[in-house]
């Protein structure tokens, strides 16, 4: 018999987690069983490769420590890696006992929900331990609790060596009824490879960077075939419905979205200019949807309304990014 430990805790010395996974550890050895411990802290680069380890495991233990919310980031992520690359027809075969210590508050939780994911998942449930524990030195010489967690281990033992089965449960119906994620259709080897992929920190960036390349590859054709990216649009807009205002100067950058280049805009009195181009340190600089900026060129929203209804970034001078509804009236306004 094998049962792989997954600890999701820290490793700091006083956790108490690591007092009752070592002694149940000790426990199941002395019942010849093959132990095998994962800490998740040290395996986090490739936390996505290690439902492969379950494979060669009769029996698992779910390990976690709550700190101050939850069962903390790490085991979730090895739950998430189980239900994406995890092998479900073994994980249903799969026996498992969560094991949750608190510090503070949230012990019982944090064993539902390590037994929660674990059904939904397809795996078997075993009985498992949870408690508060302030301080882990309390375990020393306390032979009732030492008697509970060697107790525990014993029925972990005797649940997997007799195959005790369990009645079904209600999220393994829910799941099957409503659950919209598809199985990758991939072999075990091709499922493993995938997983290995996913946790190459170098593979992973080198993708993204081949994605960006792309993506301003795309852009810059689009550019070519679409009037060299848009060139006058929405230039003629702001020129139309200028209103000079006497000693103003200012310059704007709008983002928009879709175009490769921002909209400048340069006011100088009654002096204007617009192109799509680059400024540094403009006295404005303002990010929005191209629907954003469709909607005050036809008079349906003012910029100062799509900054406050959060349609429209802007970092700057905010009296500045008001005056633009005075120097560009697209709308008949009633004082």
């Amino acid at each position: 018999m094998k049962i792989n430990i997954y600890y999701g805790g820290r490793g700091l010395m006083d956790d108490p987690t690591l007092y009752v996974i070592n002694k149940m550890q000790t426990v199941l050895e002395e019942l010849h069983v093959t132990v095998e411990r994962f800490n998740l802290y040290e395996l986090k680069n490739s936390i996505t490769t290690l439902p492969q380890t379950i494979k060669t495991a009769d029996g698992i233990i779910l390990a976690s420590t709550v700190e101050w919310y939850g069962i903390g980031g790490y085991m979730y992520q090895f739950l998430d890696a189980c239900w994406l690359y995890g092998d479900k027809e073994k994980i249903a075969k799969t026996y498992m006992c969560p094991i949750v210590m608190s510090t503070t508050y949230g012990e019982r939780d944090g064993k539902l929900t390590l037994a929660v994911a674990w059904e939904i998942l397809g795996g078997l449930p075993c009985s498992g331990i949870c408690g508060y524990i302030a301080d882990s030195s309390i375990f020393e010489g306390n032979e009732d609790y030492n008697k509970i967690i060697e107790k525990k281990a014993e029925n972990m033992y005797r649940t997997i060596n007799q195959k005790l089965a369990s009645l079904p449960a209600s999220n393994q119906a829910v799941k099957q009824m409503v659950s919209i994620t598809k199985n990758i259709d991939l072999t075990p080897q091709e499922s493993e490879q995938l997983s290995q992929y996913a946790s190459d920190d170098s593979y992973v960036k080198r993708q993204k960077q081949d994605i960006q390349e792309l993506t301003s590859l795309f852009r810059d054709l689009m550019g070519n075939t679409e009037k060299e990216d848009g060139k006058e649009e929405f230039i003629t807009e702001f020129k139309e419905h200028f209103v000079p205002q006497a000693g103003f100067k200012a310059v704007y950058k709008i983002h928009i979205e879709g175009k490769s280049k921002p909209l400048i805009i340069e006011i100088n009195g009654p002096e204007h200019n617009y192109y799509y181009g680059n400024v540094d340190n403009p006295d404005v600089e303002i990010q929005m949807a191209r629907e954003t900026m469709d909607d005050i060129t036809f008079a349906r929203m003012t910029f100062q309304r799509a900054f406050m209804g959060g349609a429209m970034k802007m970092k700057g001078d905010f009296k500045i990014l008001r005056t633009l509804d005075q120097i560009f009236v697209f709308q008949e306004r009633v004082l």
